[in-house]
C-alpha cells in the first residue's frame, strides 16, 4: 500500500469513528462536525474511497514568480563577481531600484545551480570563452582550481628549493619544549627532521649541516635556494647572524615568507601537519620517551617510512614514494644541464 493510500484509509477510518459518535450522540449530519471532517465525508460521499486520496497539484501560474530581467541581472552581477555573497548581490541590485532579498538571490543562483563560488567560476569559464578575464576572476579561478601552473612553486629539481621551519612537538617531562627543525625539498617531499630543545640559530644551522647537506652531496646534487619564514633563527644582521653566515658560505640564497603568511611557506607547513598527525600523536600514547635523543630515534624511523615507503599524492609525486621523485628528478637535472651546455 502507498503513502497515499495509507492516509485516504485513515481518513476513512476517522468518518467511521464520526459516524458512530454521531450515532450515539444523535447528532444531525451537519451539526456538531469540524469543516475538515465535512470535506472529507462530502468527498467520499461523491467519489467514494478515490475521493479520499490526495489529487496531484494542479499547475498554474505564480504572480510572485522573479521576473526574467531580474534572473538576468543577477546573474550577470554573480558572473562578474563570483566571490560576492547573495547579501552583497543583493545590495547592489538595490542600488538600482530593484528589491531584492538575499534569499531570493540564493533561491536563484540554486535554480541556475550556481549556488557556490566554484560552480560561478565555472560558470562564468563556460560562458567567457576567450574574452580577457578580470584580475579578480582570474584570482579567484587560480585559487579555486590548483592545477593552474600559476600556483605551484617553481622547482625543476632537486634541490632547487628547500623549506625549512621550527616547530614546537612538545613538551618532555624535565626538559620542557622541544622543536623540531623541518625541511622539506619542493620537488619531490623528501623530508629532513631534527629535534632541539631550543630555538636557535645554531639549531638551524645545525639540521642543515648534519643532515639535509650531506643527503644531496651523496646523490650529487646541491642545494640552491632556501624559504623560511622571519624568525629570530632565520633571520638576522648578515655579518653576525649564524644562518646567514652558513647560507653565505655555501652559496644558498635565502628566500623569505611574507610576513604573517605561514601559507606562502605551505609544503613544510603541510610537512608539520602529517609529522603531527602521523607521528607525534600517535607516538606520545604508545610510548613514554625520557630524551630528546630517544624520541630523535622514532623520528627518524618514520621519517625512513615517510621518504622510502610511503606514497605520496602530491602533484609531483602522484603516488610516488619521495625519493623515487628525486631519482627521477636527477635525470630531469642531467637534461638541463646538457641542454644549457649545448
Amino acid at each position: 500500500m502507498t503513502a497515499a493510500k495509507k492516509i485516504a484509509q485513515k481518513r476513512l477510518t476517522l468518518l467511521q469513528l464520526v459516524e458512530r459518535i454521531r450515532n450515539i450522540g444523535g447528532l444531525s449530519a451537519s451539526r456538531g462536525m469540524p469543516e475538515p471532517v465535512l470535506r472529507v465525508q462530502g468527498a467520499f460521499q461523491e467519489h467514494g474511497f478515490d475521493g479520499l486520496v490526495d489529487r496531484p497539484l494542479i499547475p498554474k501560474s505564480f504572480p510572485n514568480e522573479t521576473p526574467p530581467e531580474f534572473r538576468e541581472k543577477v546573474i550577470a552581477l554573480s558572473l562578474k563577481h563570483p566571490s560576492w555573497g547573495p547579501m552583497k548581490i543583493s545590495d547592489q541590485i538595490r542600488l538600482e531600484n530593484v528589491s531584492a532579498s538575499p534569499s531570493t538571490v540564493r533561491n536563484l543562483w540554486i535554480k541556475e545551480s550556481m549556488e557556490t563560488r566554484y560552480k560561478r567560476l565555472l560558470r562564468m569559464e563556460e560562458e567567457k570563452g576567450n574574452v580577457e578575464l578580470t584580475e579578480e576572476q582570474i584570482r579567484l579561478l587560480e585559487k579555486a582550481n590548483p592545477c593552474f601552473r600559476e600556483r605551484h612553486v617553481e622547482s625543476p629539481y632537486p634541490g632547487y628549493l628547500i623549506c625549512q621551519d621550527t616547530f614546537m612537538t612538545s613538551s618532555l617531562k624535565g626538559i620542557g619544549r622541544v622543536y623540531l627543525q623541518a625541511v622539506v625539498d619542493t620537488f619531490g617531499s623528501f623530508a629532513f627532521g631534527k629535534l632541539y630543545a631550543s630555538k636557535l640559530p645554531e639549531t638551524a644551522v645545525d639540521a642543515l649541516y648534519g643532515r639535509v647537506l650531506p643527503f644531496y652531496e651523496a646523490q650529487g646534487l646541491q642545494v640552491e635556494h632556501t624559504l623560511t619564514d622571519n624568525g629570530r633563527e632565520y633571520c638576522g644582521r648578515p655579518v653576525i647572524h649564524p644562518y646567514q653566515i652558513f647560507l653565505e658560505l655555501y652559496d644558498i640564497e635565502h628566500r623569505r615568507t611574507k610576513v604573517a603568511k605561514p601559507r606562502t611557506n605551505g609544503f613544510v607547513e603541510r610537512l608539520n601537519r602529517t609529522v603531527l598527525d602521523e607521528f607525534f600523536r600517535e607516538a606520545f600514547r604508545k610510548e613514554y620517551y625520557p630524551s630528546v635523543e630517544k624520541l630523535q630515534e622514532a623520528l627518524d624511523q618514520w621519517l625512513q617510512h615517510y621518504n622510502y615507503e610511503r606514497p605520496h599524492r602530491g602533484y609531483r609525486n602522484m603516488g610516488r614514494r619521495p625519493f623515487e621523485t628525486v631519482e627521477a628528478g636527477k635525470v630531469t637535472k642531467e637534461q638541463l644541464t646538457t641542454k644549457e651546455a649545448a
